[in-house]
Protein backbone atom coordinates (compact mmCIF):
# COMPACT_ATOMS: atom_id res chain seq x y z
CA UNK A 1 0.00 0.00 0.00
CA UNK A 2 0.97 3.27 -0.91
CA UNK A 3 -0.04 7.05 1.37
CA UNK A 4 0.07 10.42 -1.31
CA UNK A 5 0.54 13.60 -0.06
CA UNK A 6 0.11 16.45 -2.10
CA UNK A 7 1.49 20.14 -1.81
CA UNK A 8 2.16 23.09 -3.56
CA UNK A 9 -0.94 24.30 -4.74
CA UNK A 10 -2.52 28.03 -4.26
CA UNK A 11 -3.42 30.85 -5.89
CA UNK A 12 -1.85 32.33 -9.06
CA UNK A 13 -2.61 34.83 -11.50
CA UNK A 14 -3.58 33.69 -15.36
CA UNK A 15 -0.47 33.02 -17.28
CA UNK A 16 1.85 32.16 -14.37
CA UNK A 17 2.89 28.60 -12.82
CA UNK A 18 3.05 26.19 -10.31
CA UNK A 19 4.22 23.08 -9.41
CA UNK A 20 2.81 20.39 -7.40
CA UNK A 21 4.35 17.73 -5.59
CA UNK A 22 2.88 14.27 -4.62
CA UNK A 23 4.93 13.08 -1.70
CA UNK A 24 4.62 9.14 -1.69
CA UNK A 25 5.41 6.59 1.51
CA UNK A 26 5.05 2.67 1.36
CA UNK A 27 6.40 0.61 -0.99
CA UNK A 28 8.90 1.27 -3.45
CA UNK A 29 7.25 4.24 -6.07
CA UNK A 30 8.73 2.91 -9.03
CA UNK A 31 6.35 0.25 -8.58
CA UNK A 32 3.40 2.67 -9.53
CA UNK A 33 1.80 3.97 -12.14
CA UNK A 34 1.70 7.78 -10.97
CA UNK A 35 -1.36 10.42 -11.95
CA UNK A 36 -2.61 13.70 -11.30
CA UNK A 37 -6.68 14.27 -11.51
CA UNK A 38 -8.67 17.06 -10.98
CA UNK A 39 -12.03 18.39 -10.55
CA UNK A 40 -13.52 22.02 -10.23
CA UNK A 41 -16.82 22.62 -8.56
CA UNK A 42 -20.01 21.28 -10.04
CA UNK A 43 -17.85 19.15 -12.45
CA UNK A 44 -16.56 15.15 -12.07
CA UNK A 45 -12.78 14.55 -12.08
CA UNK A 46 -10.69 14.29 -14.53
CA UNK A 47 -7.30 12.96 -15.77
CA UNK A 48 -4.76 15.78 -16.04
CA UNK A 49 -1.12 13.35 -16.46
CA UNK A 50 0.26 10.07 -15.52
CA UNK A 51 3.81 8.65 -15.78
CA UNK A 52 4.24 4.87 -15.96
CA UNK A 53 6.83 3.70 -13.21
CA UNK A 54 10.06 4.20 -14.34
CA UNK A 55 9.52 7.54 -16.28
CA UNK A 56 8.90 5.83 -19.74
CA UNK A 57 5.67 6.68 -20.76
CA UNK A 58 3.82 9.60 -20.32
CA UNK A 59 0.08 10.67 -21.28
CA UNK A 60 -1.24 14.48 -21.06
CA UNK A 61 -5.14 15.49 -21.24
CA UNK A 62 -5.81 17.27 -24.68
CA UNK A 63 -6.48 20.87 -22.27
CA UNK A 64 -3.18 20.60 -20.58
CA UNK A 65 -1.10 19.21 -23.59
CA UNK A 66 1.80 21.82 -24.05
CA UNK A 67 1.33 23.31 -20.94
CA UNK A 68 1.78 20.55 -18.31
CA UNK A 69 4.78 18.71 -17.63
CA UNK A 70 4.63 15.10 -15.24
CA UNK A 71 7.97 13.78 -13.94
CA UNK A 72 9.02 11.42 -10.68
CA UNK A 73 11.75 11.47 -8.85
CA UNK A 74 11.49 7.58 -7.42
CA UNK A 75 15.04 7.98 -5.63
CA UNK A 76 12.59 10.88 -3.62
CA UNK A 77 9.52 8.50 -3.60
CA UNK A 78 7.81 12.02 -5.50
CA UNK A 79 5.72 12.80 -8.66
CA UNK A 80 5.79 16.09 -9.74
CA UNK A 81 3.35 18.55 -11.85
CA UNK A 82 4.86 21.59 -14.06
CA UNK A 83 1.97 23.73 -14.62
CA UNK A 84 2.60 26.48 -16.89
CA UNK A 85 0.50 29.01 -18.60
CA UNK A 86 -2.04 28.38 -16.26
CA UNK A 87 -6.00 29.91 -16.83
CA UNK A 88 -8.92 29.87 -15.25
CA UNK A 89 -9.95 27.13 -16.75
CA UNK A 90 -7.61 25.04 -14.38
CA UNK A 91 -8.79 26.22 -11.09
CA UNK A 92 -9.78 22.84 -9.08
CA UNK A 93 -8.71 21.10 -6.73
CA UNK A 94 -5.80 18.67 -8.04
CA UNK A 95 -5.07 15.13 -6.47
CA UNK A 96 -2.34 12.85 -6.75
CA UNK A 97 -3.18 9.45 -7.49
CA UNK A 98 -1.34 6.27 -7.79
CA UNK A 99 -1.78 2.35 -8.75
CA UNK A 100 0.21 -0.91 -9.00
CA UNK A 101 0.30 -1.77 -12.66
CA UNK A 102 3.51 0.22 -13.41
CA UNK A 103 3.60 -0.31 -17.17
CA UNK A 104 1.04 1.48 -18.52
CA UNK A 105 -0.63 4.84 -17.63
CA UNK A 106 -4.55 4.99 -17.42
CA UNK A 107 -6.78 8.07 -17.94
CA UNK A 108 -9.83 7.34 -15.82
CA UNK A 109 -10.09 7.72 -11.86
CA UNK A 110 -11.08 3.44 -11.59
CA UNK A 111 -8.16 2.73 -12.75
CA UNK A 112 -6.04 4.11 -9.40
CA UNK A 113 -6.41 2.49 -6.35
CA UNK A 114 -4.35 5.00 -3.89
CA UNK A 115 -5.29 9.02 -3.87
CA UNK A 116 -3.84 11.98 -1.81
CA UNK A 117 -6.18 14.84 -0.08
CA UNK A 118 -6.26 16.99 -2.82
CA UNK A 119 -4.33 20.83 -3.13
CA UNK A 120 -6.95 23.47 -4.15
CA UNK A 121 -5.22 25.83 -7.47
CA UNK A 122 -6.92 28.75 -8.13
CA UNK A 123 -6.03 30.99 -11.00
CA UNK A 124 -6.92 34.55 -10.98
CA UNK A 125 -7.98 36.60 -13.82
Amino acid sequence: QVQLVESGGGLVQAGGSLRLSCAASGRTFSAYTAAWFRQAPGKDREFVSGISGRGRYTRYSDSVKGRFTISRDNAANTSYLQMNTLTPEDTAVYYCAATTTSSTVATTSRGYAYWGQGTQVTVSS
